[in-house]
């Protein structure tokens, strides 16, 4: 993963926002010019998009009050009718916080309920990404009345009460229509259900210095194509099937075979140069009528698997969905994951394992890549709570493989802690099928070589937009279909 650049999506979390902040004071830039230029950032951010109205700015103790302040005198310069109304005293104010409001010229009225009247637009600058307790009494009642009056809402940072790392709401949050944020963005903007109450985000520069952002060691980014584009691998002029990569997934028995057929498809057209399904013997008959440029083979025991995928040709394997929660899904997945290839593990390959996890872990390697939804996930390692950036992250730990938590903000931790977070997955994905395709999109792409931690960024990313690019009405077919429009896309 990237590390430096404007664009390189990175998140902090709370904790690096706060060193990053410390760092750029001790570098020389001092804090009262942070606060200006994020302040500053905000009234222009706000100017770009609403026209002079009757502004009210809620205000805080904190520096994100203190970034309020001076978002309203940047606002009240150019002629906004601004109000602003202060949670505590004024003169109770202390650091860089009070130092902005001294600027401010105009009265300072209470946070109340009563202080929204009359306004047309509410800038909310009361607490940032930092708060850890609940919202409640005046700030929650007035907070409420915003939303009673349907006015639009701006917020400072995070719409207060969104856990700036978790993406949970203390008590409660706002619903912004747009969040003005500083550089880079936190992993609660993006965490669900943080990420709804935010609306638009903008993240602007405050003046850090790249060389303090730099040091503080991103771990986390917000997936997207300038983090692992540079390692999909393109046919060439000189490409054949053999070195576009050949995969194996496993197919269940007669009764359960469009799984794998929605997997088998979604790799060969990510590119894959083969794509086989390896099937019991009397499930070949239906495979083979349902599939024409997906090959099928039959394996009557977790023996004959392992000995059709350890053919050097065969570069990566997938194992799971439709397959049953069976003895043999069990020695098939162990017989697998022991061939040191790349192998994606979903749906009855992790479930059989949940009465005894650690036979799992102890044969899973970095080149595995492990799919769960929710209750997969808590079936596997139901000792892990927390945000899903939390659990993916423990549980990359735990087991020594990728995981990938599927969901509206589908994670992917890698063993050695670095994890990507989606945001562009629609909610049409929530149908019968789209997880399979989604795997059968990573062993494609582990299949022509691709790292299994770029592989599974990647396969999500891509599985999101083309489920973008149809909108309504989506079922798992499609997805597999618009597969080449969005790959097009990422080669121009």
């Amino acid at each position: 993963m990237p590390g430096g650049s404007d664009s390189d999506h990175r998140l902090f979390s709370v904790a690096q926002m706060y060193a990053a902040d410390a760092g750029a004071i001790e570098s020389g830039v001092p804090g009262i010019q942070l606060m200006e230029a994020a302040g500053r950032a905000v009234a222009d951010h706000i100017r770009l998009r609403y026209t002079p109205r009757p502004t009210l700015v809620l205000c805080g103790p904190g520096n994100n009050g203190g970034d309020g302040f001076v978002a309203a005198r940047h606002l009240q310069n150019a002629g906004w009718p601004i109000r602003i109304a202060l949670l505590g005293e004024k003169a109770s104010l202390k650091g860089d916080a009070a130092l902005a409001a001294a600027e401010w010229v105009g009265p300072v009225q209470a946070l109340e309920p009563e202080a929204i009247a009359d306004c047309a637009l509410v800038v909310d600058a009361i607490f940032g990404a930092g708060l850890v307790r609940p919202i409640d009494g005046t700030v929650r009642a007035t907070l409420e009345a915003v939303a009673a009056t349907g006015v639009p809402v701006v917020a400072v940072d995070t719409p207060s009460g969104v856990h700036g790392d978790t993406g949970e709401v203390l008590g409660y949050a706002l619903s912004a229509a747009l969040c003005i944020t500083f550089r880079p963005k936190k992993t609660g903007h993006c965490l669900l259900p943080g990420r709804r109450h935010c609306g638009e985000v903008v993240v602007g520069g405050i003046g850090t210095p790249p060389t303090v952002l730099d040091g503080v060691g991103a771990t986390t980014w917000e997936n997207a194509p300038t983090l692992w584009g540079d390692s999909i691998p393109w046919s060439g002029p000189e490409s054949h099937k053999y070195t576009r990569g050949f995969a194996v997934v496993v197919g269940g028995g007669p009764e359960t075979t469009g799984a794998a057929r929605l997997a088998a498809r979604a790799a060969l057209r990510v590119g894959a140069g083969m794509v086989s399904v390896a099937c019991p013997p009397d499930a070949l008959s239906t495979y083979a009528a349902g599939l024409v440029a997906v090959m099928t083979n039959a394996v009557a025991t977790p023996d004959d698997l392992v000995a059709y995928a350890s053919d050097r040709r065969r570069t990566a394997a997938m194992i799971g969905p439709g397959c049953g929660v069976t003895e043999t899904t069990r020695q098939n997945t162990l017989g697998l994951v022991g061939l040191g290839k790349p192998c994606v593990l979903d749906a009855d390959a992790l479930s059989v394992f949940a009465d005894q996890p650690s036979d799992l872990f102890a044969a899973l390697h970095e080149r595995c890549l492990l799919t769960p939804h929710d209750g997969e996930f808590g079936r596997l390692f139901p000792g892990i709570s927390g945000s899903r950036l939390e659990r993916a992250r423990a549980a990359a730990s735990a087991c020594g493989a990728v995981v990938l938590l599927k969901g509206g903000d589908t994670v992917v931790a890698a063993p050695d802690g670095r994890a990507t977070i989606a945001t562009n997955a629609p909610p049409t994905l929530a149908t019968a099928g789209a997880g399979d395709v989604l795997a059968g999109v990573a062993v494609g792409l582990l299949a022509q070589g691709m790292p299994t931690f770029e592989a599974a960024s990647a396969a999500t990313w891509i599985h999101g937009d083309a489920a973008r690019r149809f909108g309504p009405g989506l079922i798992a077919e499609d997805i597999t279909e618009l597969l080449p429009v969005t790959l097009r896309y990422l080669q121009k």
